[in-house]
């Protein structure tokens, strides 16, 4: 029996929560020269944001919004003692050898309570919470990011990686303020002739890259009303480009509780049956964000924007990142996986079967791989063999992605600025020797589709995980359900090595 949030039909096994209103993702269903954006008036204003309190030691600790607290309702938070060590999760029995000369040491969770207890002592937190133990941890001070969540309330593991060491020294850096979570917004192009990291004339490279002001630094302003069963938060942001055009923006970001139901909705029957079928434990969460534009209307000659979405992970020597694909011919679809973002990456850390991708995410070399317009699928998931974890994520995207403008974050010079990837991992690592590492955690990304937004109109994107815990059998028969693989195997069957 599912453990986590209930399916229609099912009895809770506590007493029936509010009902979730979750909002439709925002269809982007015309072709980009036909574009319909969403009109502004149509929208809940967005507010314009004070500078926000440094994380050091002037900072306010454990302050919130109240809230009435109730089960699926949002709920303001206030520091609690120290946790004990939570119950281990069944680790899976199946193992996904790839021949990887990796450790079979495990990604280090620790619990729900001991991480939000942390973070209320740097910062400020707000919580959705449901029937049967699920939580979900919000910074808006940092950036409005989904920081944490987890299947058994306090005593439960912890899923989102968070920068302990960054956060405590409390110290800002220009380059990016990496305090982890498992969503936070940001904005492409990384990279290329409009990107929003690098001042122009600068090469493209680490020492010049800089994340943008608006998006490594504020907090975003909760706007949504106390009784309202999820959080909206909004802020103004401005910036330019390498090109020298400037952007001023107004952006909102919805955060919903998932149930079983809105798994089955986003993954299929199958995957629905799979997870009620299963002695399992399951927590999701969804962002709904959305930008409009204040400035002047944008145009692909001065360079557009995308909504970026990353959730940021613990990293193991038994975790593989896999993406599914759309298979065919490569002469008319372009390679499977684009592998090139920093350098090849070698072919013990990525495999590709014939239904996907599998990357090693083991936060020891960093890489990054995509998956282009015409392969993409608008899932990708996570497995953690060493503490039985499956992570899915699913993103908003267009029927056919390659009739749409999708931003290009390569770095450096672009000969298609508009042909960039739709979703990508990153597998955290030293940038080169002598040099440390961001953090040792992975990522799963997608990005929305640019358009040559007029002034006044919106663009959004929506991006919704789900971390399932249960025995192998379980979680084997989910993954094969929502992702069409199969996990019970010593090596995937005719792997690939990539060029």
């Amino acid at each position: 029996m599912c453990k986590g949030p209930h399916a229609g039909g099912r009895s809770p096994r506590r007493r029936p929560p509010r009902q979730v209103a979750t909002l439709p993702p925002a269809a982007l269903e015309e072709r980009e020269e036909t574009h319909q954006a969403v009109d502004e008036n149509s929208r809940d204003p967005r507010l314009q944001m004070p500078p926000a309190p440094a994380l050091g030691r002037d900072a306010p600790r454990g302050t919130c919004i109240p809230k009435e607290g109730d089960v699926n309702q949002p709920r303001s938070i206030r520091p609690g003692p120290g946790r004990a060590a939570g119950t281990p999760i069944v680790a899976i029995a199946v193992a996904v050898a790839l021949s990887l000369a990796a450790s079979s040491s495990a990604a280090d969770f620790e619990n729900y309570g001991q991480a939000r207890d942390f973070l209320v002592s740097k910062t400020n937190v707000v919580e959705l919470t449901g029937e049967n133990g699920e939580r979900v941890a919000i910074c808006p001070q940092l950036q409005g990011r989904v920081m944490t969540s987890t299947t058994g309330d306090l005593e439960g593991p912890s899923f989102g990686w968070i920068n302990r060491r960054f956060i405590e020294a409390g110290q800002q850096d220009k380059h990016f303020n990496n305090y982890g979570g498992e969503d936070r917004f940001w904005l492409g192009p990384e990279g290329g002739p409009f990107s929003l990291w690098f001042a122009p004339g600068a090469t493209q490279d680490l020492d010049n890259w800089i994340t943008p002001p608006a998006l490594n630094d504020g907090e975003f302003e909760i706007v949504s009303g106390k009784q309202e069963p999820y959080y909206r938060l909004a802020r103004r942001m401005k910036f330019g480009n390498t090109a020298g055009t400037q952007f001023d923006l107004e952006v909102s970001r919805e955060i919903h509780l998932q149930k079983a139901h809105d798994f089955g909705a986003l993954f299929g029957s199958d995957a629905q049956a799979a997870l009620d079928s299963g002695d399992v434990r399951l927590v999701g969460f969804q962002t709904i964000n959305t930008i409009t534009n204040q400035g002047q209307a944008m145009s692909r000659e001065k360079g557009l924007v995308s909504i970026w979405s990353l959730g940021q992970f613990p990293a193991g020597a038994r975790t593989f990142v896999i993406v599914p694909y759309r298979t065919g011919n490569e002469s008319k679809l372009g390679p499977i996986v684009n592998s090139d973002y920093f350098g090849r990456v070698p072919p013990d850390r990525l495999r590709v079967t014939s239904d996907a991708i599998w990357f090693l995410a083991d936060g020891r070399f960093r890489s990054k791989i995509g998956v282009s317009q015409p392969r993409a699928k608008p899932i990708a998931g996570a497995i953690d063999l060493g503490n039985g974890v499956l992570t899915l994520v699913h993103f908003t995207m267009p029927d056919d992605p390659t009739n749409f403008s999708y931003v290009n974050n390569t770095w450096g010079r672009q000969a298609e600025p508009y042909r960039g990837d739709v979703a990508n991992s990153y597998n955290d690592g030293p940038p080169e020797p002598g040099r440390p590492a961001l953090g040792g955690f992975f990522e799963i990304e997608s990005l929305s589709p640019a358009a040559q937004l007029p002034t006044g109109k919106s663009l959004s994107h929506t991006q919704t995980t789900f971390h399932v815990t249960g025995s192998s059998a379980a979680l084997a028969q989910i993954a094969k359900a929502a992702l069409g693989v199969d996990v019970k195997l010593s090596r995937p069957a005719g792997g690939q090595t990539q060029r």
